[in-house]
């Protein structure tokens, strides 16, 4: 079962992973009080060493007053692999943390922890929903225009036309809700945009995108150079192009980044540019943060998992928090079951989309 979504006389619950990531403890319930300030209404349960969290309670007053205290020792390592986390999985700060999702004492659970293990642990805990094969990674991408959703980024490195389908759905939901989008326009991550290009299973997926009846409009295939464009809102893929793409691209904005940084002390007449474009660079660093586009999410779980970048800073974590509280918020899971199923009634068959 989900997790019920918060009415308005309840508060929406995050179980948040304190030991998780590379912050450290201390940035994590930062990030929480930050979270706090933002999102009045938001109630925690930490997960952690009682005696650490209830020292830094003492310097989180807004956090203090509502949040719950859930006491371990135990941490899930990121050198450890999802076989041995989840023997852990009852007694680990993430682990317990998913489990008070699944007891329906959370809605949403947040971790900056090791993403195989909680990926393991959530999918064992939490499984997935009804008409869901398998979660996806989902998170945003900055692009020349706004922000992209891109999913798998890696929990399937293989997927059939199925798959991408469920992918198309989930992701089109996710966009509706954190880009505030009525309509998303979807493509189909692709070597071209042609319609002979492609594996069978894009072209079937395809197919089956180009006849459905759902809230996102289908723009066919995009190449890997058009991502950043931003002309399209949800880019789906398998988790293996996807977490290339990714990481590509995550690359190639600190690469841009470190290139104008190295022209401008190149000389003093570069430098003096440097001084009258300080504003626009300032712009240009803060849109490729990491940090402003924190929150990976594993769409298609009978629950709600927010996973924070390993290295976010504590804005960062506060934004994965605020992932989370909008999931919860916008009701994201019944999104996705309810246009799921209205996909399934509407469905074209396979031999209608060969024969196109």
């Amino acid at each position: 079962m989900i997790a019920p979504v918060p009415s308005a006389t309840v508060s929406p619950t995050i179980a948040l992973d304190v030991m998780g990531g590379d912050a450290g403890l201390a940035d994590v319930m930062a990030a929480a009080e930050l979270a706090s300030e933002r999102y009045p209404r938001l109630v925690f349960r930490l997960h952690g060493p009682e005696t650490r969290i209830k020292a830094e309670l003492a310097r989180c007053p807004r956090l203090a007053a509502t949040a719950v205290v859930v006491h371990t020792d135990e941490v899930v390592k990121g050198t450890d692999k999802p076989s041995q986390a989840l023997r852990r999985s009852r007694t680990s700060s993430m682990g317990m943390a998913i489990q008070s999702v699944k007891d329906g004492a959370a809605h949403a659970a947040v971790s900056a922890g090791n993403t195989g293990a909680l990926m393991a642990m959530a999918l064992f805990a939490l499984r997935t929903m009804p008409g869901i094969d398998r979660p996806a990674l989902a998170a945003l991408l900055p692009t020349l225009k706004n922000d992209s959703v891109v999913l798998d980024l890696g929990a399937n490195t293989e997927c059939d036309a199925e798959n991408l389908v469920q992918f198309a759905v989930m992701g089109a939901a996710f966009a509706r809700t954190v880009l505030g989008l009525e309509k998303p326009r979807v493509a189909l991550l692709n070597i071209g945009e042609e319609e002979l290009k492609g594996t069978d299973e894009l072209k079937e997926a395809a197919g089956l995108l180009r006849g459905a009846n759902l809230p996102m409009t289908f723009e066919g295939f995009v190449e890997g150079d058009k991502i950043g464009q931003g002309n399209v809102d949800v880019i789906v893929t398998d988790g293996f192009s996807g977490n290339i793409a990714l990481k590509t691209a995550e690359g190639t904005g600190k690469l841009v980044v470190g290139l104008l940084t190295a022209a401008f002390k190149s000389s003093w007449l570069t430098q003096l540019g440097y001084l009258l474009s300080r504003g626009a660079l300032s712009a240009l660093r803060a849109h490729l943060d990491p940090n402003a586009h924190n929150g990976a999410v594993f769409l298609g779980l009978n629950g709600i998992v927010v996973k924070s970048h390993g290295s976010a800073n504590v804005r960062g974590i506060a934004n994965a928090i605020g992932v989370a509280h909008d999931l919860i918020a916008d009701n994201v899971s019944e999104r996705i079951m309810h246009d799921l199923a209205n996909f399934q009634a509407h469905r074209p068959a396979v031999a209608e989309i060969a024969a196109k």
